[in-house]
């Protein structure tokens, strides 16, 4: 395979030399391409020395050969090691000022970014937009490791090791080390989507209307899977915690964008697990400014209109996703009242949602939303209705791993659809 590995300016610059003779000694030719910054840590003698081709940071070498064109165009993979926050920076802006952002511009496989930095810094809210930008748009992102950093301070923002990069790298190219073992597990060669965290629907600027979901569970079901061997593409809404690394992510913020992520996938999915939570009203209208208070002391008038319900419509759609998911899983969050408990609500929900499984929880305002315990039931159209389904109670990480391995029991015999490569 033909990689280019780009250098950024930091300190950790020295670990990409031992991630390049990782790549060089699995047989993949090598071009670095570092920041000009980057050779003030390790100078570019040491890069043509461990690559075996020449080594430049600008444009106006080779000239002849369209340098900042054909690097790009040729590159199997591109991975950057170390992305500091500058660069991060620039290759979400589009900018292309030497020729690591040129040959970023021009790239056609995947491009994978290793991040290393200050703790602030990938903190930072501009940086944290990068990183969602270049996601966004099909680069992998690993996040960093946590640890000690330059000085005396610690925490996230170390580089990951290289042979973590390495494996982490050849994944999002579709590849292995040489030498590992293939994938094993439930639901190895299987393509599961997970939707996680709460929708948020502007109602201005500045205001939205959200709900308590923090996606703790929804990234504890993306993991579990992908401890299964599945290939995980995580959709993902406001979340208050990081998406597990690994997946394929998405990031959405409204209910419609949410809608269109999860009829994208499923034309490619085996499994679709839908536990987002998904406002069901938006504002109708979004104002362009701040909605400011009235010298009258008039109150504002929200007029709110109602959401697709996206589980039904894939539901009822799922032939026209071409194969389809074999498996779609519902989740309801339900608050019992004097007209039906709250298992009465989640039958019933399940009845009119289609769905295969419905997980099924009872929220509030201390229970379920934000805490690390929960306890669900399991529903399934096949349920005897005299019968109540077990509860599970347990961390939301042990509740992941029991729908996992009951997904895996309900796909068992069917082939995959979708199989990975």
């Amino acid at each position: 395979m033909r990689i280019v590995l780009g250098v950024g300016g930091g300190i950790a610059a020295y670990k990409a030399a031992l991630l390049l003779r990782l790549f060089t000694e699995a047989g993949h030719s090598v071009q670095v391409v570092p920041t000009e910054a980057s050779t003030r840590f390790v100078g570019i003698a040491t890069w043509e020395a461990l690559s075996g081709h020449p080594v430049s940071t600008t444009v106006f070498d080779a000239v002849d050969t369209v340098n900042h064109v054909r690097l790009g165009h040729e590159a199997d993979l591109i991975v950057v090691a170390p992305a500091t926050a500058d660069l991060l920076a620039r290759a979400a802006a589009g900018l292309a000022s030497d020729l690591l952002t040129n040959t970023l511009l021009m790239a056609r496989g995947p491009v994978f970014f290793a991040p290393a930095m200050h703790t602030e810094m990938w903190n930072h809210a501009a940086t944290q937009a990068n990183v969602a930008t270049l996601r966004s748009r099909g680069a992998v992102v690993m996040d960093p490791a946590s640890g000690r950093l330059t000085g005396k301070d610690s925490g996230p923002g170390r580089l990951p090791e290289p042979e973590d990069i390495f494996a982490a790298a050849l994944a999002a190219a579709g590849q292995a080390p040489a030498g590992s073992a293939p994938a094993a597990g439930l639901l190895a060669g299987r393509r599961v989507t997970v939707t996680a965290g709460g929708t948020r629907e502007p109602l201005d600027p500045v205001r939205f209307l959200g709900n308590r979901s923090s996606g703790k569970q929804g990234a504890a079901i993306a993991a579990a899977a992908l401890a299964e061997g599945a290939q995980v593409r995580f959709i993902a809404a406001h979340l208050e915690v990081p998406p597990p690394q690994g997946v394929d992510l998405v990031q959405v913020e409204t209910a419609l964008e949410l809608r269109d992520a999860v009829h994208e996938a499923a034309k490619s999915t085996d499994v679709l697990v839908m536990s987002a939570a998904v406002a069901d009203f938006r504002p109708g209208e979004n104002a362009d400014t701040k909605i400011k208070k009235r010298d009258d002391g008039a109150d504002p008038v929200i007029t709110l209109v109602r959401n697709p319900d996206i589980l039904a419509e894939t539901v009822q759609n799922r032939s026209a996703f071409g194969s389809g998911p074999s498996l779609i899983v519902g989740f309801a969050a339900e608050t019992g009242d004097d007209s039906g408990s709250v298992l009465e609500y989640g039958r019933r929900k399940l009845e009119r949602k289609g769905c295969d499984l419905l997980v099924l929880n009872q929220v509030g305002r201390a229970l379920v939303f934000g805490q690390d315990s929960t306890e669900v039931r399991i529903l399934s159209p096949k349920d005897d209705p005299a019968a109540e389904p077990p509860a599970l109670t347990g961390s939301k990480a042990e509740i992941a791993r029991h729908l996992v391995q009951r997904i895996a029991a309900e796909l068992a015999g069917s082939p995959a659809l979708h199989a990975t490569s």
